[in-house]
């Protein structure tokens, strides 16, 4: 057996709220100064302020002087797998061209669609390893990364296939979506009813394959309407997967309300969210999940965070990270913006990163919280305290990161085998 502490903690900061964790309480966060950390194998064993033990019987020890720590990030929205960049649209959106303008002149998704049918299985996973390795870097633990840039079963096999690779190989654990529904492939632009039929046969395959936990729609103007997400969705549920929704983005033509009939586990962008929708997602256990990164790299209007949480909802906050509209790796910096422009509080902030999407992700018995026999998933931060974090933007905070129990990270350097 392995036994680490981590002493002289000047902070540890957790929620302690059952999740989903919603409103005001996403503010209750449990503060406990001068503190300690003892974990076995891959397990918290103890948690306080004074260690009684003797430092001789532990295996490892890290002296953390002067760190604040925090549970292991969870990032709960990512297209992580993708071939080749999309840079050259970069001047398109700053002129202010719309995205689905982009889209019909064949950039946007169906761009990258076409790099990653054409990069091979090799290509995609290292690039992809390089963005984890640099997520890991920012204290992300754990996320979700979507397929939807194949749209044709071979593709999509070949992205959920590179996921599941990665998430054999690397430290952060990653849950699958499989994203068939993220846009209509050129081959159907006049068959839309034939391609969601496609998508329905498509899951079967995907099921029988293991390849993805969750399946997810983009639904909005100029892609897929709620009933046409509906299909894809009642398909879905008789095949055993759970659900998440693209919704609200740019307008809202009732995937919100589709999402929480349905009992999805998240709905996410919510930009354009209806105060109607807001209260019918207050009293439910959906995740409302926004990405304010996009927000922020197409000049777009924020999710009306401050509302959503002073009319009860539960909020998650995830960086969208995609070759299109959020080309960064850079977590910290989304929850920074969550502060800037979703008008959140640090604490809820913090919840917003750990817990909610962990229940989000149906593994919050394990990782979102620092508690007592629960995973050792935890973030150092060279930080004053929690405000601090999400105050001083724009740098990587992060010291030291433990995976399961094990130091994967130290001094922002990754740790190797």
């Amino acid at each position: 057996m392995s036994r680490t502490l981590i002493k002289n903690i000047k902070t540890i900061y957790t929620s302690i709220k059952k999740p989903p964790v919603k409103g005001k309480d996403m503010s209750n966060i449990l503060e406990i100064q001068a503190g300690y950390i003892l974990i076995e194998d891959e397990t918290i064993k103890e948690i306080g302020s004074v260690y009684k033990g003797k430092e001789t019987d532990v295996s490892f020890v890290y002296d953390a002087t002067n760190l604040i720590l925090i549970p292991g990030l969870i990032d709960s929205h990512t297209h992580l797998v993708f071939g080749g960049s999309r840079e050259h649209e970069f001047s398109k959106k700053i002129a202010g061209i719309p995205y689905l303008d982009i889209l019909k002149q064949g950039g946007g998704i169906l761009n990258t669609v076409q790099q990653t049918k054409n990069a091979s299985f090799e290509e995609l996973y290292d690039q992809a390893k390089k963005s984890l390795d640099q997520m890991l870097l920012f204290g992300v633990t754990s996320l979700e990364a979507k397929s939807g840039y194949g749209l044709l079963l071979d593709t999509e096999v070949k992205q959920l296939e590179v996921l599941k690779k990665l998430n054999e190989n690397h430290p952060i654990d990653i849950k699958i979506t499989y994203l068939g529904a993220h846009a209509l492939p050129t081959e159907y632009i006049d068959k839309r009813d034939k391609y969601i039929e496609q998508v329905q046969r498509d899951l079967e395959i995907i099921k029988s394959k293991n390849l993805a936990e969750f399946v997810d729609v983009f639904c909005e103007v100029g892609v897929f309407s709620a009933d046409e997400s509906k299909k894809i969705f009642k398909k879905a549920l008789k095949l055993g997967f759970k659900l998440r929704l693209h919704s609200d983005e740019i307008e809202s033509i009732g995937g919100t309300k589709l999402a929480i009939n349905l009992n999805a586990k998240s709905v996410d962008h919510l930009m354009a969210i209806t105060d109607e929708d807001i209260i019918r997602i207050s009293k439910s256990n959906t995740i409302a999940n926004l990405l304010p990164s996009t927000s922020f790299f197409l000049n777009k209007n924020y999710a009306p965070a401050r509302k959503m949480i002073d009319s009860g909802v539960a909020i998650a906050v995830s960086s969208d990270y995609n070759p299109g509209s959020t080309p960064s790796e850079n977590y910290q910096l989304t929850l920074q913006i969550a502060g800037n422009k979703l008008r959140m509080l640090p604490k809820e902030i913090l919840t917003a990163a750990t817990i909610n999407p962990a229940y989000s992700l149906d593994i919050a018995d394990s990782v979102g919280t620092i508690e007592v026999n629960k995973k050792a998933d935890l973030v150092l931060l060279d930080a004053k305290n929690l405000d601090y974090f999400i105050y001083h933007y724009g740098i990587n905070h992060t010291k030291a990161v433990f995976k399961n129990g094990k130091l994967v990270v130290n001094n922002k350097t990754l740790v190797k085998e």
